[in-house]
């Protein structure tokens, strides 16, 4: 458009009626999103003076009702509204806050997860550049910098101007060495000048003090340079990516410690060398110092770290940094997926398949898809970016992705330095003789033994207690047979009133059986252990030994597990016990022992992915062993020894575990992921029988919906009482929707999430609990 075409958009004018009368602007509106639950966008009068700031993807600060919020524009020139319009009172951004690419995604993130755009927006920016009050976010930090304002060229003029001030010619010439200007903190600190030499460098006129930006980074000096060479399979999967065209997504399964993360630095070098920028997910709790280490060592200062335990000004340094290019390679979890980096070249997802990359509260995004269809949006015409998916134990999502051809794959099958993976002992809980003193803990003297010996050796151990059970299941203690649900093939679950066994996603029930039904021996209740219990146990059984927990209770606290996992680095804990967040990329050659202590209250949960997910955790755990020169050696506790997932993750092997599980979610089994989308609508309220109505409610609009418009696509199951019935005093039902075709889900999570108040729409949840 040219510049006069742009006048004439920008300041139109009504004809004047009359000869003579004086011209007047048009005035012009602008559509906002507005961070509110609200499926509509807002229209504001563009003040005159804000014209060239309110543009599409930048911040306005506009009225709603008694408050002033912060919105987004949407898009400049709408229609004049039929009724009064309230103007726009600021736009703080020089620059629009969400590029086009960003704003094109939160509205794909808007349709597909069915969730209003201005919380889909909402999820893009940092939360300290929402606040109305003060818009511009966290103040920067500045630092005091001294810098040389006057040059002494001759020897002679120095002796004369210092003269009599020896220490502040030191001070001077030791500024002009480095380059004229050094913060005044590195002078004093670092180079041992006075604070005195430097006040008399400004006083005599030669230099003179200036505040400068200077970003918060609790990273900084973190760096672990990378091995000297790759290794040759390294080396060809490196060559492998990079030869594959740009917009078709990698899938990098490597065993543990095969060294992922050098070639997904090494295939990033290219690429900031090249001008480009990248962003490396990482799940939350692998998010630690050894992990920023790495990537620093290849990238140094270029790189900005988002992190939920940052201060609100840390994170906004970390934004504007990279929205203004000073840094081009952003760390972090999920939520790092929306950074605003420039010229975005490549989004590497490490551990693709940890269940943390899905948003719990909406807009229920999985930063997985979100990253493939980013990758899709970048560049306009130039092929978007490269996505890198990696894992030692992909997703069956991410499997069926390559196998489809939609994703190319590439493997790591052996460890760095050819160290072997460990070797797993399957230890069965039926027969295997416990410790007399273990009570309720499942605790064998297979396992007893090889911890007491790990100790003896000064070798550390980790013990990995699968999630806690909260729900009671039924289960033989002589054959390990557990009820499953004849419809929906996941466990039952044990119902004290009425006396029944329940199954939670379709609600069919049945008599709590006194027998097993495959070898007539009497069954059993189960259930989870705690963390606290075992803890408890261990102290007494091993008096002598330093015993850290590691689970939510005891890292709530900020950078709480980094400073348990410092102290496993260094030695200072013998046995380190936990839950599922001890299995993620840690890395310490002094564990020889791992052990799983019960695997099957994960293993029997009511969630069709629940094979998957014990599969994954023992497996990655599994990893945590023989990563040194003493090996190492793993136990896996089980009633359930023979059940492929156990057996799989025995062998390291994911072929074996996929082999026997894509099976079983396809005809004539139920159908469930990935042969089929899913999506999952849950009703919550603090009086049961109203949350129980509003579920009924939403499946019978399903079923219509279904009948009338969209051709039988869909099943609907339920409604059902969510294996977890109760949450901080709500009482919670849900109903599944499953679809082959994925615009039949689309559809009704769209309708639904716009019209059902008190529903919770979760499209492809990861979670059925």
């Amino acid at each position: 458009m040219s510049t006069s075409e742009l006048a004439a958009r920008r300041l139109p004018l009504i004809a004047a009626s009359a000869v003579g009368a004086e011209p007047r602007l048009q005035p012009r509106y602008a559509e906002v999103v507005l961070p509110v639950p609200v499926s509509r966008n807002y229209t504001y009068q563009i003040p005159f003076e804000l014209e060239d700031r309110v543009v599409p993807g930048a911040r306005v600060i506009v009225p709603l009702q008694r408050r002033q919020v912060v919105g987004i524009v949407a898009a400049v020139d709408a229609p004049a509204p039929a009724v009064a319009t309230k103007p726009i009172l600021r736009a703080p951004d020089a620059e629009p806050a969400i590029t086009p690419a960003l704003f094109a995604l939160g509205v794909w993130i808007s349709r597909y997860y069915g969730t209003p755009l201005g919380l889909a927006l909402r999820a893009l920016l940092p939360g300290g550049l929402w606040s109305a009050r003060r818009p511009e976010g966290p103040g920067e930090s500045t630092e005091r910098v001294l810098v040389l304002t006057a040059t002494l060229p001759s020897l002679l003029e120095r002796e004369r101007v210092f003269k009599r001030a020896p220490k502040r010619r030191v001070a001077y010439e030791t500024l002009e060495a480095i380059g004229g200007s050094a913060p005044v903190r590195h002078l004093i600190d670092r180079l041992g000048l006075s604070a005195a030499a430097l006040q008399g460098v400004v006083d005599q006129g030669l230099g003179r003090y200036d505040h400068v930006p200077k970003a918060r980074d609790p990273f900084a000096g973190l760096s672990s340079p990378p091995p000297p060479e790759l290794t040759a399979d390294q080396r060809r999967v490196v060559q492998g990516i990079l030869a594959t065209p740009v917009e078709t997504p990698v899938l990098l399964q490597g065993v543990t410690g095969s060294g992922k993360t050098l070639v997904y630095l090494e295939v990033l070098r290219s690429l900031v060398a090249a001008g480009q920028g990248a962003i490396v997910l990482v799940p939350e709790i692998a998010l630690t110092p050894q992990t920023v280490a790495r990537v620093r060592g290849v990238f140094g200062d270029q790189v900005a770290v988002l992190h939920s335990g940052l201060s609100d000004g840390e994170r906004a340094d970390a934004w504007r940094a990279l929205r203004r290019g000073e840094r081009r390679v952003a760390v972090g979890p999920r939520s790092a997926v929306f950074a605003p980096v420039v010229r975005l070249g490549a989004i590497v997802v490490d551990e693709e398949h940890e269940a943390s990359y899905k948003q719990g509260t909406a807009p229920r995004y999985h930063a997985r898809d979100v990253a493939l269809e980013r990758a899709r949006l970048e560049g306009g015409g130039g092929g978007g970016a490269r996505v890198i998916l990696g894992s030692a134990t992909p997703s069956l999502e991410a499997l069926h992705l390559a196998a489809a051809g939609r994703a190319v794959r590439f493997d790591l099958p052996e460890r760095i330095g050819a160290r072997p993976l460990p070797p797993v002992e399957v230890v069965d809980l039926r027969v295997a003789e416990r410790v007399p003193e273990s009570r309720g803990v499942p605790w064998t003297e297979v396992l007893d033994q090889a911890v007491r010996g790990a100790l003896a050796r000064q070798e550390q151990v980790i013990l990995l207690l699968n999630r806690r059970g909260f729900a009671t299941f039924l289960q033989c203690p002589a054959c390990g047979t557990v009820r499953d649900c004849p419809r929906c093939a996941i466990a039952l679950t044990v119902h004290q009133t009425p006396a029944a066994l329940r199954c939670h996603y379709c609600g069919h029930e049945e008599p709590i059986p006194a027998a097993c039904s495959v070898c007539g021996k009497e069954t059993q209740r189960m259930r989870g252990l705690g963390t606290q219990q075992l803890e408890h146990f261990l102290a007494l059984r091993f008096p002598e030994s330093r015993i850290v927990r590691m689970d939510l209770d005891t890292t709530s606290t900020k950078w709480a597990h980094h400073r348990v996992l410092e102290r496993m680095a260094g030695g200072q804990v013998d046995i380190l016990l936990g839950t599922q967040m001890i299995a993620k990329g840690l890395d310490f050659p002094n564990v020889t022992v791992v052990g799983v202590v019960d695997a099957d209250t994960g293993l029997h949960l009511p969630d069709f992915r629940a094979a998957e997910r014990t599969f994954q955790l023992v497996a990655q755990v599994a990893g945590r062993a023989g990563r040194g020169p003493k090996g190492g050696r793993v136990y896996v506790q089980t009633r359930a020894p023979d059940h492929y997932a156990i057996r799989a993750a025995a062998v390291h092997s994911v072929a074996q575990f996929a082999a026997s599980e894509l099976p079983l979610r396809a005809p004539p089994h139920p159908l469930y992921p990935p042969h089929v989308r899913l999506a999952r609508f849950v009703a919550a309220h603090e009086d049961a029988e109203r949350a129980r109505r509003t579920a009924e409610r939403v499946a019978t609009w399903l079923a219509r919906a279904n009948t009338e418009r969209l051709g039988g696509a869909l099943t609907v199951l339920g409604p059902a009482p969510c294996p977890i019935e109760r949450i901080k005093g709500r009482w919670r039902w849900h109903v599944l929707v499953k679809a082959v075709e994925p615009r039949a889900i689309g559809r009704v999570v769209r309708a639904l999430g716009a019209r059902a108040r008190g529903v919770v729409v979760d499209r492809d949840p990861v979670a059925l609990l």
